[in-house]
């Protein structure tokens, strides 16, 4: 587990552009956005403001003014889970969608241009998990990590890790570091030699009825206070809390079922 990478230049506030293969975007697709915006802006204290309506009316979350993540209201049309979507870093989003399709992923949308802020698409990996690729223009993603209320880390949890790592590795130049055990089969993805997400493969413990998907951790102050808020807000704890070598994590739900996950940092 690690912070994002790039969200701000070099002693500057100024935004940087995220790496390619770099997680620069969350973004959470539900049938009701308004109830889930309630959700979120009183768990994160985030605030919203309009953003590309390319997908359907879709806002952009904010956290002391710079952006988080983004929530959009599900098309009808379009048969995507309810789930926290993790976005790449691409410099040629086409070029990575035809590199996804060669390597036995699927496209289901785009790439498409979001008005002037970048071009993406959304696809999945051999294994049917769900994920996006953003090439940038005037939004960059996510432009603050490290504190309450941000993207700490996103996971993928799967059948099995070997297969689906030689796929990501081959379409976003990922470098991998195994955790060498038996009975733990779990991958880094590094870039630069700085891991930014994970593999878990889980075999037949994987929940049937999900299917391989991504997690988003975002970073709490405090886990206990944040499930106990969540308690209230109509939330769901579906893995009570537990120590890492990260930190105190919780596995939880939104009112409307899309799985993310609470992580408390070490002092």
């Amino acid at each position: 587990m690690t912070d994002a990478r790039g969200s701000a230049g070099p002693n500057s506030d100024t935004p940087a552009r995220h790496a390619p293969g770099a997680p620069c975007w969350v973004s959470l697709m539900v049938h009701g956005p308004d109830a889930t915006e309630e959700f979120y802006g009183a768990l994160f204290g985030w605030e919203f403001q309009p953003g590309p309506q390319q997908l359907g009316p879709y806002v952009r979350a904010l956290l002391d003014g710079r952006e988080v993540a983004g929530i959009g209201r599900l098309p009808p049309d379009r048969h995507l889970p309810i789930a926290w979507t993790p976005y790449f870093a691409s410099q040629d989003v086409d070029l990575t969608a035809e590199t996804v399709r060669s390597r036995g992923g699927t496209i289901g949308v785009g790439p498409l241009d979001a008005a002037d802020a970048g071009r993406l698409a959304i696809g999945s990996d051999p294994s049917g998990a769900v994920f996006g690729i953003w090439q940038a223009a005037a939004h960059l993603g996510t432009t603050v990590a490290g504190v309450p209320g941000t993207p700490a880390w996103n996971e993928l949890l799967t059948f099995e890790s070997a297969g689906v790592a030689k796929f990501y590795r081959t379409v976003f130049g990922f470098e991998e570091e195994p955790v060498v055990s038996a009975d733990f089969d779990y991958v880094s993805l590094l870039l630069g030699g700085e891991p930014v997400a994970g593999i878990h493969g889980l075999g037949h413990a994987l929940p049937r009825g999900l299917g391989p998907h991504w997690v988003t951790y975002f970073q709490v102050a405090d886990v206990d206070d944040a499930l106990d808020h969540l308690d209230h807000l109509g939330g769901q704890v579906l893995k009570t809390v537990h120590d890492t070598a990260h930190g105190r994590v919780a596995h939880v739900a939104d009112p409307e079922g899309a799985r993310f996950a609470l992580l408390q940092r070490p002092s």
